[in-house]
């Protein structure tokens, strides 16, 4: 009998308990791909909070190696980034090692999909009011090798992040790319308040591409599984499958 993972399944791993990119998340994977959702739980979004999440995501990895997926994605890009960009390989590096499964993390995912447009130097734009943690963010791309011009934070917070209107985040990732016009591109940390949809605008406005976390995702379980379904409407990323 046909199953609707003919394709293969990932095994995601949420920090939080909010569905919104999970959601989008699915909906925007190709037909034929599963998905098998765990959650880290994190309630404290700062670098303690973060730091501490590690033992959930690792029982979370371990579950799903034994369910059996065909491969794993730990979501969150601040829960790895806090620990920066050599531990987080690490950190992966084992798993895989023990598991035997590709395994990729949102940092990850998306310096690929930043490569793969072709971006060396970027605007970011967060969510996080907190200059320590934007910081934070900033060090572990610079460390992947990227030249980040700035990580321009919002005045919220990831508790928050559900209220921030469209036309606020279109505001904010215009003004962003305004102070750092260099930019070869805008990079969108978190997906909490943003849906892919969000950024089609500010794409075609400025002429640039603009790496959301959820289409990063769907593009590289899609080159993982040697897919290629190209979505239109759904970011450069996702139209053109680099």
């Amino acid at each position: 009998m046909a199953t609707g993972t003919w394709r293969g399944t990932v095994g995601v791993v949420k920090p939080t308990y909010g569905s919104g990119s999970l959601v989008e998340f699915i909906r925007l994977l190709p037909e034929g791909v599963g998905c098998i959702p765990m959650y880290a739980g994190i309630k404290e979004h700062s670098e303690r909070g973060y730091l501490g999440a590690l033992e959930n995501y690792n029982a979370k990895v371990a579950e799903l190696a034994e369910i059996g997926v065909d491969l794993m994605h730990p979501e969150g890009g601040p829960p790895f980034m806090v620990r920066g960009h050599k531990a987080e390989q690490e950190i992966v590096g084992g798993w895989e090692a023990k598991y035997k499964i590709p395994i990729f993390t949102s940092g990850m995912s998306q310096a690929q999909a930043l490569r793969a447009l072709g971006i060396k130097k970027f605007v970011g734009c967060t969510y996080f009011r907190d200059k320590k943690l934007n910081d934070i963010f900033t060090r572990y791309f610079e460390d992947a090798g990227f030249e980040v011009l700035g990580m321009e934070g919002m005045d919220t917070s990831p508790d928050e992040a559900d209220k921030v209107s469209a036309e606020t985040i279109y505001q904010h990732l215009k003004q962003s790319y305004a102070k750092h016009p260099a930019a070869q591109g805008i990079y969108l940390l978190g997906s909490g308040a943003w849906q892919v949809k969000d950024i089609v605008g500010v794409e075609n406005d400025l002429d640039i591409p603009v790496v959301h976390p959820v289409a990063a995702r769907v593009w590289y379980v899609q080159k993982l599984l040697r897919v290629r379904n190209p979505i239109k409407g759904a970011s450069r990323l996702l139209e053109n499958i680099p």
